[in-house]
């Protein structure tokens, strides 16, 4: 009886002690996740102060003309003089609507025949050299024809932006479509879906985890050329505001520029990932499940 008792009070004191355990070890957990919250914006925040700090220090030297490469404090002015004076949220405007333009609709016909090609392997096969050549082509080399073709005006940093998506996205897509588990089709063959249902209801969800990394670079792609085609033939977006303040001896403004479309693509990117994992929640993708 008294042993009994003995091991039942030792198996109570387990028991307890466990449950302490599984709770600091929780504790620990929630601890480290907080931490490591906080501690990415401090970094974040440390390495623009260095960044400020180099560069402030490289003005200070006097290597360089001021009118050459501005000081920290000149770029600032330079951001407020755009913002105040609406120039920048003009320009923002619209290389936001060519980019959105150009890559959703390169992401649309990249995904649709991405699908198709990866499905019917035999048609890829014969595309495939077509496109393997055709990619790394940049699409500011296109650009003459595309002028000639489309003219001046916003079309063609419309097709400069789908030209480099499109690449990206397509390839993505066929290669995904391949790793897809023979398991869920031939469930979706024993449910009788039809062809199209496949597609929307198996393929697609199966294989987004991997196209959202094509969608990635194709963002980034798209974004670069776009003001690289700004640049060239247009007479306004965040590319042409680079050029015109070249084109006035106004490095401060260049400077701003830059600054501003690295935020505007910062932005960008951070908007895909949270569409991505808007679709990953709908679809029951856990975050361990993309591979990504």
């Amino acid at each position: 009886m008294k042993t009994d008792l003995g091991r039942l009070c030792m198996g109570t004191l387990r028991k307890t002690n466990m449950e302490k355990t599984a709770k600091t070890n929780s504790g620990k957990i929630k601890n480290n996740i907080n931490m490591g919250k906080i501690r990415k914006p401090v970094n974040t925040f440390i390495g623009l102060l260095l960044l400020i700090a180099v560069w402030g220090g490289i003005v200070l030297s006097n290597k360089y003309d001021r009118s050459l490469f501005p000081s920290p404090i000149d770029v600032l002015s330079g951001m407020k003089e755009l913002i105040a004076d609406g120039t920048l949220f003009a320009h923002i405007q619209t290389s936001m609507l060519r980019f959105i333009l150009g890559y959703s609709t390169a992401i649309v016909c990249g995904i649709i025949l991405g699908l198709i090609l990866g499905w019917f392997r035999k048609l890829w096969e014969i595309i495939d050299p077509i496109v393997q050549v055709l990619r790394p082509v940049s699409p500011i080399a296109w650009f003459p024809f595309i002028v000639l073709w489309f003219g001046i005006g916003d079309i063609p940093a419309i097709v400069i932006i789908f030209i480099a998506a499109f690449y990206p996205v397509l390839l993505s897509t066929v290669s995904s479509v391949g790793k897809v588990d023979q398991t869920y089709l031939k469930v979706a063959k024993n449910f009788g879906l039809k062809q199209a249902q496949v597609f929307y209801k198996i393929i697609f969800p199966a294989a987004f985890p991997h196209i959202a990394t094509g969608l990635h670079i194709a963002l980034g792609s798209a974004w670069v050329f776009l003001v690289a085609g700004e640049m060239v033939g247009a007479q306004s977006g965040l590319g042409f505001l680079i050029i015109d303040a070249r084109n006035n001896l106004r490095s401060d403004l260049v400077l701003a520029g830059i600054i501003f479309i690295g935020i505007s693509g910062l932005l960008l990117d951070k908007a895909i990932g949270m569409l991505e994992k808007w679709i990953g929640k709908n679809w029951g993708i856990l975050p361990n499940e993309r591979g990504i």
